[in-house]
């Protein structure tokens, strides 16, 4: 393989097994797989606690939970006298994400990483879907629950991450036109879907595996 950095964003609907195939193309390009750990760096960036970040992890509501967030007190002027907003808290959030693709590339899962960095080069970008069916039984796998609240839960996070989305890039969370690579691994599996997903990122990029 070549020395080129490369830098791969993974979209995902829940359940899809788009974390899992995000950790096997990390594996496979010998990159790093940056997900929760980009919070840790946007709260060490930031001065504010990670806690923070996690609880308004892909959520643009963030001033529907920051007013009862332990340890700050809107009263006191504290958020609003550090400079921290709805847009600030992205803000930090990106600059941990140009950071670390800039220093060593990598595999982004979410965070809208592909608007964040639509203007670096060796950058593929990828949503990963499923059927609905396969998605449940992921999800009632995960959480040791019935399809039922499976589902409740797919379409909570999913309402979620395409609010967070929109809000933040003005386009529409999975929709083609957002990506290089739209692909369902209900049709493939993870590790063919992975293989697939693997090849195209060399054919894009010029890559000699």
């Amino acid at each position: 393989m070549n020395n080129k950095k490369i830098i791969i964003n993974i979209g995902r609907e829940v359940g899809s097994g788009g974390h899992i195939i995000g950790q096997k193309l990390a594996e496979r390009f010998n990159i790093p797989l940056h997900d929760r750990e980009i919070l840790n760096l946007a709260a060490k960036e930031s001065g504010f606690s990670e806690e923070l970040f996690e609880e308004n992890d892909e959520d643009k509501g963030f001033f529907k939970s920051i007013t009862n967030f332990r340890g700050f007190s809107l009263n006191s002027g504290g958020f609003y006298n550090n400079g921290l907003t709805q847009e600030s808290l992205f803000q930090f959030q990106s600059d941990a994400i140009r950071k670390t693709a800039e220093s060593v590339g990598g595999v982004f899962v979410g965070r809208a990483a592909d608007y964040v960095l639509r203007d670096y080069d060796n950058v593929v970008n990828i949503f990963i879907t499923a059927t609905l069916e396969d998605r449940i039984q992921s999800v009632m796998k995960r959480n040791n629950c019935d399809a039922e609240t499976a589902e409740k839960i797919i379409e909570k996070k999913e309402e979620k991450r395409a609010s967070f989305y929109a809000f933040y890039t003005g386009k529409k969370w999975g929709h083609s036109t957002s990506y290089d690579l739209c692909i369902s691994s209900s049709i493939l599996g993870l590790d063919k879907t992975t293989d697939f997903i693997a090849d195209f990122v060399c054919k894009a990029l010029e890559i000699n595996e």
